[in-house]
């Protein structure tokens, strides 16, 4: 009788014991999904930046969709008018329309920063690929000149290269590139001496390929792969940086409407008509940091992809 007792006591024990593993299996498993399902949810964050940057971009390539102000028009008669119904921005020291210099101002400074992303990109990808399939001799010496730029602020470097290309449009846009390049280098060689030693690189070379055709199957394409993420977070610094440059007069002359040379045309007038500054500063502001959240979004999916 005891020993039945006992046998039906450890049952129900055990039954008990499986039904809450179970059920705390299943538990699990619906607040994975859960998760999982929320985690493909863009951000409210996220969304607001796409829009953000999307009307930028969309300024930058149709500035007749938003105004059809001419930004270089003056009129001595409204200079340093508050923003009004006529003006929703206000004007600046020459009366120009400050909404429509910053409409067309989008253009210049998206290009710069998307040229100088584009020349980061390009030399980066070259250095850091061949410093990743070098012998170790030429990868120690490309890895220490890559140090040797990136010990350099990227402003600093950027004022050494245009003091020696001079102002412009294209060179202010070239200076930055060349100034953001060992951080592409560096992610592009880190990325190239993981891919070399993988195991599906190893099956390849067992298949006679050439190293020319086994970098350009396997490792280049796998090594771009994070490019992208880092273009993305880095061009808002190449905005801001094209801004700043502008700004010290080393980018595009006047009248050209670039955003940096607005908030230079600005800085006289501050007390005076705050708004042509403060304005100009909050688009240029939201710019980058759209442009840094949508970077970040970016590099949270590859992540989860690479996972």
């Amino acid at each position: 009788m005891t020993s039945t007792t006992n046998e039906s006591t450890s049952f129900r024990l055990s039954s008990r014991a499986a039904g809450t593993g179970l059920g705390g299996v299943l538990t699990r498993l619906v607040q994975l999904r859960r998760a999982l399902h929320v985690s493909r949810r863009p951000r409210v964050t996220t969304v607001i930046a796409a829009i953000i940057f999307g009307a930028v971009v969309l300024a930058a390539i149709a500035p007749g969709l938003f105004t059809r102000t001419d930004p270089l028009a003056i009129d001595a008669l409204q200079f340093n008018e508050p923003p009004s119904a006529e003006h929703l921005l206000g004007t600046d020291y020459l009366g120009r329309d400050l909404l429509a210099r910053v409409i067309h101002g989008a253009r210049y400074s998206l290009t710069i920063g998307l040229v100088a992303t584009a020349v980061a990109v390009t030399f980066g990808l070259v250095i850091g690929l061949l410093a990743g399939i070098s012998p170790r001799w030429l990868d120690t010496a490309l890895a220490r000149l890559i140090d040797v730029l990136a010990s350099f602020p990227a402003i600093l470097l950027a004022l050494v290269v245009i003091g020696i290309t001079g102002t412009g449009i294209v060179n202010l846009a070239i200076t930055l590139g060349i100034a953001t390049i060992p951080t592409y280098a560096r992610v592009v060689r880190a990325q190239t001496h993981r891919v070399i030693r993988s195991d599906y690189v190893a099956q390849a070379r067992t298949f006679g390929l050439t190293p020319g055709r086994l970098v350009l199957r396997h490792v280049l394409p796998n090594a771009l792969g994070v490019v992208p993420v880092v273009a993305t977070i880095e061009l808002g610094g190449a905005i801001i940086g094209a801004a700043s440059l502008s700004f010290l007069g080393l980018g595009p002359q006047p009248p050209t409407p670039e955003w940096g040379a607005i908030l230079a045309d600005s800085r006289d007038f501050l007390m005076l008509a705050p708004w042509t500054g403060i304005l100009p500063g909050l688009v240029l502001t939201a710019t980058v940091i759209s442009a840094n959240i949508l970077g970040r979004a970016i590099k949270r999916r590859y992540e989860r992809r690479s996972a």
